[in-house]
């Protein structure tokens, strides 16, 4: 068998963002293919070929929303439960015109042809080992796929990890779902690699041995523990292997074709969450993402240039989207900057932290990045202590700032309802979005609470109470299952109603906020709401408003200084030390002045400035 190895299979289902290739899938066969060479392995993007069948847009809508999502195949993989499962498909999807005039019926057999087409189109008997990758949406067209197959195919080996599973979750999925043989905790090339050796070595009939990093199935006994089994060195990684995603895609018709957006990743975990604090939680205490990694991994910036310009010679594409968690600050400069010398038309995205300088954003701006999710969740300095997120409102505010004067669309999250939020939280916040006007819009989330999460495992501490499984799962699972297994979203108690008409006036605010900055950036010129012109020894600073006439306001002589001073936020102790010649008495009298115009930002004695310059680098936002 070691001469001829039986050829494998990586699964990914429906419903991760169709418009990319599954770097679980592409990582993994590129690291196998390294330590395999003469193994064969079929990566099978199945969610492409349904976005295709079901149409582009259609997908989408389902794919942004957990619940509907998971929902479809639960309807399928439990038929007798199809009438309450239809009843809550609507019931998620009330607030999304395109879902709601989805016929449930007509698209759930549509899906199942197409499911069921593509399991019949592939002579599974061929292979050793089948691995299924399921993320979030992706639970309950995994296990549709792995039972049909399974039913068909007993004989082959199933082994599936994926960021939802951690912990005690592993063992309640190998007992509620006998189809399944093995499940991976945590990253998947070192043990998925040692499985493969042991079924290369061996008949395959014998007792699978205990293989770190993997609990499997022997008999009716359950091996393993949970154990991390992970790559020490990421710089040892092959680039991802992605052909399987663009052969398929060439095989659409020409109005189903588009240009992918490739995934890389510099990083694996998050070094936030790696900093350990005396006495302090890790990482955001909402924050379930990094479970599957043993802290804070990274690439060399040389690899990651090097991998970026192979993947877009390779596959012909200019969009890359970098999936890390939070790519690593130290290193940001070398690694944008070396992205930049490919001299290449980049289009990308990532993941940051709100201290990220302006140098360093400016950077990356040059580089390519035109989309960033920033860690800011909140514009309360109260509130964000509450989270562990080691920033401030001011902080936040400026990262978004320098993003907008860059032409980066910020595309960041406003956490509401987090357990343990006060009166004093809101103010704050309700403070802060009156100065956040000018930037592009937070999208208001409500707190979930995480399995894993911080909130979650101190519980008792957060005010949390009668935690337990989410009862949207009791709508998708049978009632055996549903109490069976330990889900990634949870529910627990609190004063709901408390929380929600506490927030209500942010909630309110944020919806006038989002009205105002479209109809602001409406129009040909599309300029931003708050920007300055330098005369040298004095500034003019324009100030657009919905539904009347800008204003304008001119600082002159060394107030100007100030202002530009100020564009990075500063501490009164600071600008009253770098600009001795007028006193204390007028500083604070102007800093105040700018205040009042909603010029000027400030927080604990710290001041920032919100005019933006116009500069080279901004293009036009985009709606």
């Amino acid at each position: 068998m070691a001469d001829r190895p039986k050829p494998i299979v990586l699964v990914s289902t429906p419903w991760p963002f169709y418009s990319r290739p599954s770097i679980q899938l592409g990582a993994l066969k590129a690291y196998l293919k390294s330590r395999f060479p003469n193994l064969q392995i079929k990566a099978l993007h199945l969610y492409l070929k349904v976005a295709e069948r079901i149409g582009y847009k259609l997908y989408h809508e389902i794919s942004e929303r957990t619940w509907p999502a998971e929902s479809i195949y639960a309807a399928l993989l439990f038929p007798e439960r199809i009438n309450e499962i239809k009843k809550f498909f609507y019931r998620e999807a009330k607030n999304n015109a395109v879902l709601q005039k989805t016929d449930f019926d007509a698209l759930t057999a549509e899906i199942k042809e197409v499911s069921d087409n593509m399991i019949k189109s592939i002579d599974w008997g061929k292979f050793g080992l089948a691995g299924f990758s399921i993320c979030l949406c992706q639970l309950t067209s995994s296990l549709y796929f792995i039972r049909k197959i399974k039913k068909t195919f007993p004989n082959l080996r199933i082994v599936t990890g994926g960021s939802i599973f951690t912990g005690d979750t592993i063992y309640q999925l190998l007992e509620t779902f006998s189809e399944i043989d093995h499940v991976v905790s945590g990253e998947g090339e070192l043990p998925v690699a040692e499985l493969i050796r042991y079924l290369m070595e061996s008949d395959g009939n014998s007792k699978t041995p205990s293989i770190p990093g993997l609990v499997s199935r022997n008999g009716s006994n359950i091996i393993g523990d949970v154990s991390f089994n992970q790559i020490k060195d990421l710089t040892s990684l092959p680039s991802p292997d992605y052909d399987d995603y663009f052969d398929l895609l060439k095989t659409f018709r020409p109005d189903k074709t588009f240009f992918p957006t490739l995934c890389a990743e510099i990083s694996r975990g998050c070094w936030w969450k790696s900093i350990r604090k005396s006495g302090k939680q890790k990482g955001c205490a909402f924050c379930n993402l990094n479970l599957q990694w043993d802290n804070y991994r990274k690439k060399d910036a040389g690899q990651v240039a090097s991998e970026i310009d192979y993947l877009t010679k390779r596959y012909k594409t200019l969009s890359v989207a970098f999936m890390d968690n939070l790519v690593p600050l130290r290193e940001s400069k070398e690694i944008f900057s070396g992205l930049h010398k490919l001299g290449k038309d980049l289009r990308l995205f990532a993941e940051i932290r709100a201290n990220t300088s302006y140098e360093v954003l400016k950077l990356m701006r040059l580089a390519g990045v035109e989309d960033v999710q920033i860690g800011i969740e909140a514009l309360s300095t109260r509130l964000l202590k509450k989270f562990n997120k080691g920033t401030t409102c001011i902080k936040n505010l400026e990262v978004m700032k320098h993003c907008e004067e860059l032409g980066i669309a910020d595309i960041s999250n406003l956490i509401l309802c987090f357990p343990g939020s006060d009166i004093m939280d809101v103010k704050e916040t309700l403070r802060a979005l009156d100065f956040a006007f000018p930037f592009r819009p937070l999208r208001v989330v409500n707190f979930w609470l995480g399995l894993g999460s911080p909130a979650w495992e101190n519980r008792h501490a957060s005010g949390l109470t009668a935690v337990v499984n989410h009862p949207n799962y009791a709508a998708l699972f049978p009632p055996d299952v549903f109490q069976s297994i330990t889900f990634m979203i949870q529910s627990f108690k609190m004063d709901r109603v408390y929380q929600k008409k506490l927030w209500q006036p942010v909630q309110k605010k944020v919806k006038t906020w989002e009205k105002s900055y479209a109809e602001l950036h409406r129009g040909i010129s599309n300029s931003p709401i708050l920007s300055f012109r330098d005369g040298g020894d004095f500034l003019i600073i324009r100030q657009k408003r919905p539904g009347a006439d800008p204003l304008t306001h001119r600082v002159n002589g060394i107030y100007r200084n100030i202002y530009l001073f100020c564009r990075t936020n500063r501490s009164l102790k600071r600008i009253i030390a770098d600009f001795p010649q007028i006193g204390e008495d007028r500083i604070i009298k102007f800093l105040k002045l700018m205040g009042s115009k909603r010029l000027i930002y400030e927080e604990n004695n710290r001041y920032l400035s919100l005019a933006i310059k116009v500069s080279p680098l901004r293009k036009e936002q985009r709606q």
